[in-house]
């Protein structure tokens, strides 16, 4: 379990370097012993510490190096008490004083780039574990996620959570899965569970402000991908998508409450971020091989050309929606076209689009809330109400309750 440091001084220090910290130092530990258990329980014993120690220390001035080097020498007692750990004695002797933090240490390299996160999200994303668990595994490990946060987001309980991530770590272990970025021929056939999970981590980090540091690292890591593989295109088209996203952050929120895209003050949009998307976007037109993430930021990049929400280029919008159904046929894919589609032929067309595909995805809290705004613009206040009052309940976060519960008040 995450550690539980709320009733000490140092809380929310402790809590936001957990958030920026504990999938690289998770990661590091993995390289050095192979063993993710151990990895887990050694870092969150070396924040149970921290929790302690830097009340009245104060937070070190390097957490990560101080985190790292806590957990491995927990790890390296933890070795010596168990029997595993007797053939290990002297090895690990020497391991205790050679590193004295991340990024110090001078350990061999597998594949084609060193980034200890990277060899992970390669891991947990191997082809012999199921496609749940790639998920599921890279956001417990790499995004310091909680069993139960981590349940929310797959829509289970939090002891189905705790045994399926129980069974993918023991199938790491029994089938000998590498802890290393994949060869060269390889790599492309592992790429795209590895592009969805990354994807999938950005998403998650905007939960909330205190989610930002997994929207960076998901960043830095399809950074890191695209100078891995330069002549993927689809690597470039989710790292252009993350960076068109990320530039609207500022405005998605106002006083801690959710601003609808056509409602944000665009002023406070990076307009630096926004332009290098847009280079991307066009690199990957120019190579003619579209892709799902491809299209997806070329989406992004008709939102962001725009100068205020009416001048939105809404048909390119749907013809790209076109495409993305044709190589990506997902009801979510169909929600956010018929979003789109509103703009152009009204409210009642998108409707009949929401009502189809709303059996598919009636867990799904954006379907409902896509119906009760349709629904209010018809007109049709009380099947509007009931729309708003199912988003809310199904809803995973404050700010989009809070959210919703305004669009019911407005509606009484």
């Amino acid at each position: 379990m995450t550690p539980t440091v709320a009733a000490h001084g140092e809380a929310t220090g402790v809590e936001r370097v957990f958030r920026e910290v504990y999938g690289q130092a998770v990661a590091t530990l993995i390289r050095i012993f192979g063993d993710i258990t151990l990895a887990e329980d050694a870092v969150q014993e070396a924040f149970v510490v921290a929790s302690d120690r830097w009340r009245s220390d104060g937070i070190p001035p390097n957490p990560a190096g101080w985190i790292v080097t806590t957990a491995r020498n927990r790890a390296i007692d933890d070795l010596r008490r168990s029997a595993r750990g007797l053939g290990l004695h002297e090895q690990l002797g020497a391991v205790a004083t050679t590193s004295q933090g991340p990024g110090t240490e001078e350990w061999g390299e597998d594949g084609p780039v060193r980034d200890d996160q990277l060899r992970l999200i390669f891991t947990c994303c191997h082809p012999a574990l199921r496609t749940e668990h790639h998920v599921a595994l890279t956001l417990r490990l790499l995004g310091g996620l909680s069993v139960d946060e981590v349940a929310r987001s797959f829509l289970v309980s939090e002891p189905a959570m705790a045994k399926r991530l129980v069974r993918a770590k023991y199938k790491i272990k029994a089938a000998k899965i590498p802890y290393r970025v994949p060869e060269e021929p390889d790599l492309p056939e592992r790429l795209r569970s590895v592009l969805s999970v990354l994807y999938l981590i950005y998403n998650t980090g905007l939960d909330g402000p205190e989610r930002a540091p997994l929207r960076s690292e998901a960043i830095r890591l399809a950074s890191a991908l695209v100078e891995l593989m330069p002549d993927e295109p689809e690597a470039a088209g989710l790292l252009a998508l993350m960076m068109l996203s990320e530039s609207r952050v500022p405005a998605r929120t106002a006083e801690g409450a959710l601003v609808l895209l056509r409602d944000q003050d665009r002023t406070k949009w990076d307009r630096t971020m926004i332009e290098e998307g847009h280079a991307i976007v066009r690199a990957c037109i120019r190579r003619g091989q579209p892709g799902p993430f491809q299209l997806q930021a070329a989406i992004q990049a008709v939102q962001c050309d725009a100068g205020s929400f009416e001048a939105t280029g809404w048909p390119q919008i749907v013809a790209l929606y076109d495409h993305l159904f044709s190589v990506m046929p997902t009801p979510v894919v169909a929600l956010n076209r018929a979003i789109a589609v509103a703009e152009i032929e009204g409210p009642g067309t998108a409707l009949t689009t929401l009502d189809a595909i709303a059996p598919d995805l009636d867990n799904y809290h954006l379907i409902h809330a896509a119906r009760g705004t349709m629904l209010r613009r018809l007109g049709r206040r009380d099947a509007a109400q009931a729309a708003f009052e199912r988003a809310a309940h199904l809803a995973a976060t404050e700010a989009e309750r809070r959210f919703l519960a305004q669009q019911l008040q407005e509606l009484a």
